[in-house]
């Protein structure tokens, strides 16, 4: 494990982005998403582009994977830092019966990790038959 304190923060951030998806937290997420962030995917054949003004509303609406008692699967698979402000997060999460890769660019802003850009695909688990 790193002794680097910033991996320590990223880790922190991924917390509070786990644990906002999972309990549909738009505080939580509101907090560590900067307001002109972008979420994207393409994993549909077009692209899907929001705004956190998009996004968030969104996330309110749908009933939380913790209130429908899913079994939680969030995992960080790798950080990477660009410099001391820029780090890039590679993560699995799933909802409902998606399992998402997500790809998050945090920046460092007013002393805090912000999250700029959510790039993801996903897949559908498989029903039993």
């Amino acid at each position: 494990m790193s002794t680097d304190p910033r991996f320590s923060e990223i880790v922190a951030a991924l917390g509070l982005y786990f644990d906002g998806l999972y309990h549909s937290d738009t505080e939580k997420l509101g907090q560590l998403f900067h307001p002109q962030a972008i979420y994207a995917c393409g994993t549909e054949g077009s692209l899907t582009h929001m705004t956190m003004d998009a996004y968030l509303p969104m996330v309110a609406k749908r009933p939380s994977p913790a209130s429908r008692d899913e079994p939680r699967s969030d995992r960080i698979l790798s950080i990477e830092f660009a410099g001391p402000v820029t780090a890039f997060a590679r993560a699995e999460c799933a909802i409902g019966p998606k399992r998402f890769t997500d790809l998050l660019s945090f920046i460092r802003l007013d002393g805090r990790w912000r999250l700029i850009a959510k790039v993801f695909h996903f897949d559908l688990e498989a029903q039993a038959a």
